[in-house]
């Protein structure tokens, strides 16, 4: 079966179920109000949301034309935000535009080839001094395994959607021309019907350094 990177998939599970993320946000870094952050896959903006009632200033992209659409109608008042259709891997931004950039469970949706460039895409627009904060599921999650697998690492399911699972030191090497501030393993369990499966994410912060 062959893996898709682009919108279909997700656009179709949007146009299906609306918005797919909801809850609050866990882990949200304590960026500054000054500067541009940007949100690669920002879905139906459950983070860009949080970020604007913090009075950040969030541009929000995502290749799902409905996903945009739910983000800029659940914009939180005056402060909506920008939101874009376009694609992480070809950034429709000048270098040094932004701060902070946000990759929440993004790239570990990208073939390997496909996460290199969206990370290098990452570091090109990030400013000097500037942060990336990375989030991705990790070999640990008790879902790593299931489905067809692409490549190494990476799990295709039934709705088109693949996701790769990480090691801490993929998650390194991914983001090599930024300075890691931060790489851990966050860990927790899911209950169903009493059974507990473990959940497990990688989360790290890298800097640019001029």
């Amino acid at each position: 079966m062959k893996q898709e990177s682009g919108a279909g998939p997700w656009e179709g599970e949007y146009a299906r179920k609306g918005r797919l993320w909801g809850g609050a946000v866990h882990f949200l870094p304590a960026i500054p109000r000054k500067g541009r952050v940007l949100e690669l896959g920002c879905g139906n903006g459950k983070t860009s949301r949080a970020l604007l009632e913090r009075g950040c200033e969030v541009v929000g992209i995502d290749p799902a034309l409905t996903a945009i659409g739910l983000c800029r109608h659940h914009a939180p008042g005056e402060t909506g935000g920008e939101f874009a259709l376009a694609d992480a891997r070809s950034l429709p931004f000048t270098d040094a535009s932004f701060t902070a950039v946000i990759a929440f469970h993004v790239i570990g949706h990208l073939p390997g080839e496909e996460r290199e460039r969206c990370a290098r895409e990452a570091a090109r627009v990030l400013n000097d001094g500037g942060t990336l904060y990375f989030s991705g599921f990790s070999k640990e999650d008790f879902r790593a395994g299931n489905g067809c697998e692409t490549e190494p690492g990476t799990f295709l399911r039934k709705n088109g959607i693949a996701t790769h699972y990480f090691t801490e030191s993929e998650v390194l090497a991914l983001f090599g021309e930024l300075v890691p501030s931060g790489c851990t393993t966050r860990r927790w369990a899911l209950t169903v019907r009493g059974k507990a499966f473990p959940r497990a994410e990688i989360a790290a912060a890298f800097t640019k350094k001029p």
